[in-house]
């Protein structure tokens, strides 16, 4: 279990693949409070191939970003 700005001082400036442990919401925002590094990755295209396969609690990050902050949306099904 880390804060999020041990894993930007550890890895500066890189992607990291990260699980949520901890989190809260306000106004549709979800704002971060402790994770757990998974892997760090070097590469911007591995970065994105690990996003894309992200389910539940696991995010993909930068540690130039300030604070982990993610937008909730709602989702709309379309009724058939």
């Amino acid at each position: 279990m880390m804060q999020w700005q041990e894993v930007r001082n550890t890895y500066p400036d890189q992607y990291v693949l990260l699980e949520i442990l901890k989190s809260h919401t306000k106004d549709n925002t979800q704002y971060v409070d402790e994770v757990a590094l998974i892997k760090a990755i070097q590469d911007p295209d591995e970065a994105t191939r690990e996003l894309l396969k992200c389910r539940n609690n696991n995010i993909v990050y930068h540690t130039g970003q300030q604070k982990i902050t993610i937008e909730l949306r709602k989702s709309y099904r379309a009724l058939i």
